[in-house]
């Protein structure tokens, strides 16, 4: 990604994973992510310009995710994702139900007819680390009260 692509202030966040290879899949793959700098204990990811760098840890358990109901659904805390643009968010929620993903949340149309309407998807990577994927026809909604 050229660095006039990159947003204003990307983020860094460093998440356990129990096997690399299986954060490349994922990561790198299904999501797309390009691969930066790596060592035998660790991959840097560029998810969508934000530094997203794997971690081994082989002797991790499944993260406990405890859930809080959103618009009637079971949303798994901790999580974190991006808010993509309308087209890129189609176009990830099809290659994901291509790839028979499992969702914890199916994409859909969260807050309809509301403010803060929102397309929303959830799913884990192999580690069991949650994501979600969010995005709004009206991007101005994203902070809206």
């Amino acid at each position: 990604m050229p660095t006039s692509d990159l947003p204003r202030h990307p983020f860094h966040l460093a998440i356990p994973v129990h096997d690399l290879a299986a954060a490349r899949d994922f990561y790198g793959g299904l999501l797309g992510c390009p691969e930066g700098r790596s060592s035998a204990h660790w991959v840097d990811f560029n998810l969508h310009g934000h530094q997203l760098v794997a971690h081994l840890d082989a002797s991790m358990a499944a993260p406990q995710h405890h859930h809080n109901e959103v618009d009637s659904k079971a949303v798994p805390v901790p999580h974190f994702g991006l808010v993509l643009d309308w087209a890129a968010w189609h176009d990830l929620a099809q290659r994901l139900r291509l790839a028979a993903t499992t969702f914890v949340i199916e994409p859909y149309l969260r807050f309809e007819g509301e403010t803060g309407e929102q397309a929303t998807m959830f799913l884990l990577d192999p580690s069991g680390n949650a994501l979600e994927f969010k995005s709004f026809k009206d991007p101005t909604q994203l902070f809206a009260r």
